[in-house]
This record gives structure tokens, sequence and C-alpha cells, in this order.
């Protein structure tokens, strides 16, 4: 089954088609331009010059979170719209996990995921790489550096550091005295192939799910939603 994943959870866009495992296309952006003009036309174009259409494919996966909540929406509308119009399956797959997918040939390598909350928080996730694999040691969530670095504290393991978010993840695990790497720059950022490999997981697990059950994940709330709750609670405190 061909399986073509989209991934808008961050600066870049990408989009990325799959078979069994097997990389058949893929197409990256990090050039600034808003997901919502660059999306669709890309993954239109790749199945283009595959000499395919929507047709031939089995099932759209998205990376539905965490991340921007601007780039999650786009995305998951993306992945919604072409695949309703179809009855395709489809699958919501962690942001966090799906840029994992990069090193999971690190073989006992504890990879550690890092997306910019901002607020001295990222988004994060720890991976074990094992026989190609990886085995998840902690529930993807949004968490101070501080609560990251206390939780590597005693993790003897070699550590790699991937995400938007690696840099500030690393300066902040090297400045507590925790020895780790950066992952290769062509291989930090978050792209639709981990998003694709995952979905193909989650396919034979029988874990796929319909277009309409498709949402995204942000693990906390908006900005605009902080600021109604707070001018909520002080309503209340008056």
């Amino acid at each position: 089954m061909k399986i073509l994943g989209l991934e808008s959870s961050a600066k870049a866009a990408s989009a990325a088609l799959t078979e069994d495992g097997k990389l058949l296309a893929r197409t990256y952006q990090n050039i600034g331009l808003t997901h919502s003009r660059t999306l669709l036309p890309m993954a239109e174009a790749m199945l283009r010059s595959c000499g395919l259409s929507m047709d031939d494919v089995g099932a759209v996966a998205v990376a539905a979170g965490p991340g921007s909540f601007t780039g999650l929406r786009i995305g998951v509308s993306a992945a919604k719209g072409l695949a309703w119009a179809r009855a395709l399956p489809c699958a919501a797959v962690s942001t966090l996990e799906a840029m994992a997918q990069n090193l999971a040939h690190l073989e006992g390598c504890v990879i550690v995921c890092a997306m910019d909350a901002r607020r001295s928080q990222v988004y994060n996730a720890l991976f074990l790489a094992e026989g190609g694999q990886l085995a998840r040691l902690c529930p993807d969530r949004a968490a101070a550096l501080s609560q990251v670095c206390e939780d590597l504290q005693g993790e003897t393991r070699p550590k790699i550091v991937v995400g938007d978010g690696a840099l500030l993840c690393y300066n902040a695990l090297m400045d507590a005295g925790i020895a780790c790497r950066l992952a290769p720059e062509a291989l930090r950022m978050q792209d639709a192939v981990g998003v694709c490999l995952c979905a193909e997981a989650a396919a034979k697990a029988d874990r796929l799910i319909s277009a309409d059950a498709l949402q995204p994940v942000y693990l906390r709330l908006s900005q605009a939603e902080r600021e109604r709750l707070r001018r909520q609670q002080e309503s209340k405190a008056e």
C-alpha cells in the first residue's frame, strides 16, 4: 500500500510517498513560505512527477502534533481533504516519533526529540533505538528544559538530540553537564518520510483511523486560550 505523508508542524514543510517501507518520493521546502500555499501543491507535484495520482494512494498520514498550532491545522486539514474525497484511511502521527525515525538506525542511542515551544519549554519525547526500531521512553509532552535535563541526568547511554529545538536542548543539556550530541543537520529536522514510516507501522497494527477522526494534538493551550482563561480568572476574582 502506498502511503502519502504530510509534515507541516514547524517552519519546514514536506511530503513523502512510501510503499512497504520503501521511499518512493520526497519533497521538502524550508524557505519561509506559508504552508497553506505550499503543502498541497508540493504533494500534488510529487505524485505527478511519479506518474501517480491520489487514486494510487492507499492511506494518508500527517504529523498531527505537537507543533505550531497553525502548521498542525494546515496539515490536518490538508490530510482530511485528500482522504475524505476517496474515503481513504488516515494515520495521525506523533511529530516527535516521526522525527526520531531519522535516527532509528543508531543502535543503543537515546534519541532526545525537541521542538521549540517557546517560554523556555520544548515539546519533547525520548526514544531508544533498538534493532532499527524505536522504543518509547516517555510520552509526548510540553516540558521545561530543566525537566528534560533532570530526566536525563542519570542516563548513561549515548544521547543524540533531534528536531527544530535541538540546538536549544543541546545547549541546556551540555550546560547541565549531560554529554550528548546533535543530530547531523540533514537528519535533524521534521520530515514527512518519518511520518510515512510511522503510518506503515500503524497500518500493520490496524491503527489507521477515518478522516473524520483526524484531529491535531496540541499538548498545551494556545496563547489566545491562555489569555481567555486569564481574563476569566481575573473576572471571577473581582
